[in-house]
């Protein structure tokens, strides 16, 4: 099986308006999910995991390195990525600042 690519969506604010919390609450919503927020400090590291559901992670504030797929990203601020049922994948906050995340699922 070929490899597969990191799924992002890019906030768009012509489309969606200023990002901030409420907004992309809003933007999931529309998309079909229900989200969970929270607050992850520097440092704060997810090894290797999968889930038993597809999921969609986002994120208002700082930066998220996540590695799925063989493949590596660093989130920013409007990123929105979704997450496989099943795909081994992990992450971790990078640099000083606090990340505003959004645990998605339908």
């Amino acid at each position: 099986m070929a490899d597969k690519t990191i799924n992002i969506i890019k906030w768009d604010s012509n489309v969606d308006g200023k990002l901030n919390d409420t907004n992309m609450e809003k933007k999931l919503e529309c998309m079909g999910y229900r989200s969970t927020k929270y607050e992850f400090p520097p440092g704060m590291d997810f090894p290797n995991h999968t889930h038993n559901m597809t999921k969609m992670d986002a994120i208002t504030t700082g930066k998220f390195f996540v590695s799925m797929h063989g493949q590596e990203l660093v989130m920013e601020p409007g990123d929105i990525v979704e997450v496989p049922k099943g795909v081994v994948h992990n992450a971790h906050v990078i640099g000083s600042e606090s990340v505003t995340f959004f645990d998605s699922t339908r």
